[in-house]
């Protein structure tokens, strides 16, 4: 029989196709689990300023905010800007008010009795502290004082405000499935009750 050297390179730039085929898939399957998507645990630093470039807060030196990706736990706006970003990228997202905490809502500007207010609380622009339906606390800010009555602003503090996150992606982790349920022991067969 006669050896044919073409077949043999052919069959071995096959295999080198396939290996390397299969080593890029895998390098892609890897790397598509360190980008930000559905289901990702994501550990981020952040400053967030006001349009006009105020700091309002940030956590840069102290605990990273984490959060699971797409599961509503952050404000839309932002949760979308991250969306494809990589650990280590960095990014300014722009958040409008309609997808962070609303526009300005004029019914939650509500009038109390001014003997309701706490005297600290007595001053246009002093942030109280009310309770929820659920228990759960929320700042009011005075808006104005009246004669015998107080106007606070129910709204968020941050509603209606454009607000500008520079943030960077520090850890993205795979989302941990809860272990699966154990069945049930099966029921032991009853036993005949003994003759006494």
């Amino acid at each position: 029989m006669k050896s044919r050297p073409w077949a043999f390179m052919l069959w071995a730039a096959f295999l080198g196709f396939s290996f390397f085929a299969a080593a890029a898939a895998a390098q892609s399957t890897k790397s598509d689990n360190k980008i930000v998507k559905d289901g990702s645990e994501v550990s981020l630093q952040y400053t967030l300023s006001g349009e006009d470039g105020k700091l309002i807060e940030s956590n840069k030196g102290k605990e990273p905010l984490k959060y699971t990706h797409g599961q509503k736990q952050i404000i839309p706006g932002l949760e979308k800007g991250l969306a494809g970003m990589k650990v280590g990228d960095e990014k300014q997202v722009k958040v409008k008010p309609e997808d962070a905490y609303g526009p300005v809502n004029k019914e939650a500007f509500q009038e109390f009795p001014k003997e309701k207010i706490p005297p600290e609380g007595l001053k246009v622009g002093a942030v109280l502290t009310a309770r929820g339906p659920q228990g759960q606390a929320l700042p009011v800010r005075v808006h104005q004082i009246k004669e015998k009555t107080v106007v606070l602003d129910l709204n968020h503090p941050m509603a209606g405000k454009t607000l500008v996150f520079d943030v960077k992606v520090l850890d993205i982790q795979t989302a941990q499935a809860a272990p699966p349920a154990q069945p049930a022991a099966p029921a032991k067969p009853a036993q005949p009750a003994k003759p006494k």
